[in-house]
């Protein structure tokens, strides 16, 4: 038996066993070659089967249109950050963001240094524990795009329905990639790092519609161009190898399991039950975020007391129930349950919460 403990990190993330067990079988003499695949040419044979794979099922398993280009790209969420603002907010335009917690404002800051931009709605006041209804977003005359966190790690908060609004819709979807269908209609990107519900880190999916890229600015250095990765296959130069390996075994696991539907499913399921379990402690317990607008990613919950905070987490780390703690700039517990999070290691953190308030309750 291979020993696992329940990581519930934010990021990196737990990712399958049995594709873990398969890489560590192929990874020193990949397909009887000799070498490992992160040792050869990525204009091999080898690797371009594995980059088709890894296309064809992210069109699949997302159900992708036609007319939108997917794109692997290094530097993860952050550099989309600033890439986004460079190839489409052109002249004449600004963009509007939705300041919907930290990534968001981390979005933004990156965004205005490359273009006009303003902030359509902010959760500032309402201490970022909601996302905005479509009608409460303010949006100006000639705005080239919405952006949207659809899910906020750090504060557990997610857009439950998305925004109704003529503009197109950019989203930064890291953290709830697949754990929901995107109604494409309405967008002309979709981005987000893979480390947190689609393998390791080092890469971000980026999907762009095609007039977007036919209509992006071209007055930039050729890395940060989309249409050039587009024509290029995502290979202007060497691609994030590893992570395109490991991200073509996890999407053809996800297809295995049912695809989309199966994985919404389990995440909602596993969310319920976590979340079934805060709401009835009798507010030992306790989840900031307004119901309707909870994350069923990262469920971030308080205890009565710090005291009681550190002791749980101490007792859980004991249990082999790791990475529970919150975010430095919020502190509580975040208990982060991605696609590959089996509904085991949930109940396991659900008999643990149960029993550690049970002996320590006054």
């Amino acid at each position: 038996m291979v020993h696992r403990i329940h990581n519930f990190s934010a990021g990196p993330c737990t990712l399958p066993l049995e594709i873990l067990q398969e890489v560590e079988a192929e990874f020193v003499d990949y397909q009887d070659s000799g070498m490992s695949l992160i040792e050869m040419s990525h204009r091999g044979k080898h690797f371009e089967h594995v980059y088709q794979t890894a296309v064809r099922f992210a069109r699949k398993v997302f159900q992708v249109p036609d007319n939108f280009s997917v794109l692997f790209l290094q530097g993860g969420a952050t550099l989309q950050f600033s890439m986004v603002p460079m190839n489409l907010i052109t002249e004449g335009m600004r963009a509007a963001y939705v300041n919907s917690g930290s990534w968001a404002s981390g979005a933004i800051e990156d965004a205005k240094i490359y273009g006009n931009v303003y902030i359509a709605w902010d959760g500032k006041e309402c201490n970022y524990f909601r996302m905005p209804l479509s009608e409460e977003i303010n949006l100006q005359a000639d705005t080239r795009y919405l952006h949207i966190t659809s899910n906020e790690t750090i504060g557990g908060i997610r857009f439950l329905d998305w925004p109704e609004v003529e503009t197109p819709l950019v989203a930064d979807m890291s953290s709830d990639y697949m754990s929901r269908r995107i109604p494409w209609e309405r967008f002309d990107l979709v981005y987000g790092g893979v480390q947190k519900n689609l393998g390791p880190a080092g890469m971000a999916i980026v999907f762009i519609r095609d007039s977007a890229l036919d209509n992006g600015n071209r007055n930039l250095g050729r890395y940060l161009r989309y249409d050039i990765h587009a024509k290029k296959d995502s290979m202007l130069n060497t691609p994030p190898v590893f992570p395109i390996y490991i991200l073509s075994k996890i999407l053809r696991w996800m297809d295995g399991l049912g695809g989309l539907e199966i994985i919404e499913k389990s995440s909602e399921e596993k969310a319920a039950l976590l979340y079934s379990s805060i709401d009835n402690s009798g507010g030992y317990y306790r989840c900031p975020v307004q119901r309707e607008y909870r994350s069923i990613m990262n469920v971030v919950f308080q205890l009565l007391t710090l005291e009681l905070e550190k002791m749980f987490l101490d007792e859980a780390a004991l249990n082999g129930l790791v990475n529970l703690k919150g975010h430095r700039s919020v502190g509580g517990c975040r208990a982060s349950i991605y696609n590959a999070m089996p509904r085991s290691s949930v109940e396991v953190l659900v008999d643990f919460m149960q029993e550690f308030q049970a002996t320590h309750s006054t």
